[in-house]
């Protein structure tokens, strides 16, 4: 058994949540601005009640063998005093966010080698603060070292999908390119039918060709067929699937548009790669 801190229990977090406690040997802290009542998770396999303590006085927080971040990007600040509490007594971070800085995001809260980077790819949205929806399975990418195995073996006997990899790096800037093309949906304020339109189809392309050939330049190794694998799974999509990013817009709160769009600028900008679309992505969804 683990005593798990989960910080952010937005969508993703409550998913994780979900898929901890069906272990069911795990003692799950949820660490909230506000106090939460209650928690439930619409998932595949059925409906779960969420049985957590729940912290939202970082003074009230006694030692855990396990931190999970699963803030959105732009809340790391917010994270990061919560990571240093529980990190100083030497437990080890998971953070399990979007975009491929894991680490230098937390790097100022804890030391690097306390930090598993995790990607996730799972179709969830928060319907309620109290009640998420699940549409698909979790799939987890988890750097492949000690403390990713470690980690990994948190969600054994749970539904979720487990890929421990050596090249995290490759893993990461596969799901940027994903996530690239949701920028689009979130511009336009339209869920994923908005893909099955021509025009659309090919400036999805173009963009995701543009975040594949800065992965690459990075180091990432990124199929060449990259950009029609992710229009394709856009347009299988539920024509009323929501993406994250648009989401996010729709609620009125603060998109990742730097984690998500921005990275791929910066870096872009300093390998000098060209990255038109995305830049004029990026502005206007700064613009919103």
């Amino acid at each position: 058994m683990a005593r798990i801190a989960i910080v952010g229990v937005g969508a993703i977090g409550s998913v994780v949540a979900a898929l901890l406690q069906s272990v069911e040997q795990h003692e799950l802290i949820l660490c909230t601005r506000r106090p939460l009542s209650h928690l439930n998770v619409e998932t595949p396999e059925g409906s779960i009640n969420i049985s957590y303590s729940n912290l939202t006085d970082l003074s009230q927080a006694g030692s855990v063998d396990w931190v999970i971040v699963a803030t959105k990007t732009y809340d790391a600040p917010g994270a990061g005093a919560w990571v240093e509490h529980f990190c100083r007594q030497g437990a080890p971070v998971a953070v399990i966010q979007n975009g491929v800085e894991h680490r230098e995001r937390f790097a100022s809260y804890v030391q690097r080698d306390q930090i598993v980077s995790v990607i996730i790819d799972c179709p969830a949205e928060r319907r309620a603060p109290e009640s998420v929806h699940q549409r698909g399975p979790a799939e987890l990418f988890i750097q492949a070292d000690v403390l990713g195995r470690s980690f990994a073996a948190l969600f054994q006997g749970s539904a979720a999908q487990i890929t421990l990899t050596a090249d995290f790096l490759s893993a990461a800037w596969r799901k940027l390119c994903i996530n690239s093309a949701g920028s689009i949906s979130a511009l336009l304020g339209k869920p994923a039918g908005v893909f099955q339109d021509e025009a659309i189809g090919e400036a999805t392309l173009e963009v995701v060709s543009e975040c594949a050939a800065v992965g690459r330049a990075v180091g990432a190794i990124l199929d060449e067929d990259i950009p029609q694998k992710v229009l394709t799974q856009y347009r299988n999509y539920p024509i009323d699937s929501v993406n994250s990013l648009l989401a996010d817009r729709l609620a009125g709160r603060p998109m990742e548009t730097d984690a998500r769009i921005g990275a791929i600028v910066r870096h872009g900008r300093q390998r000098n790669i060209p990255t038109p679309r995305n830049s004029l992505l990026l502005a206007l969804l700064e613009a919103i």
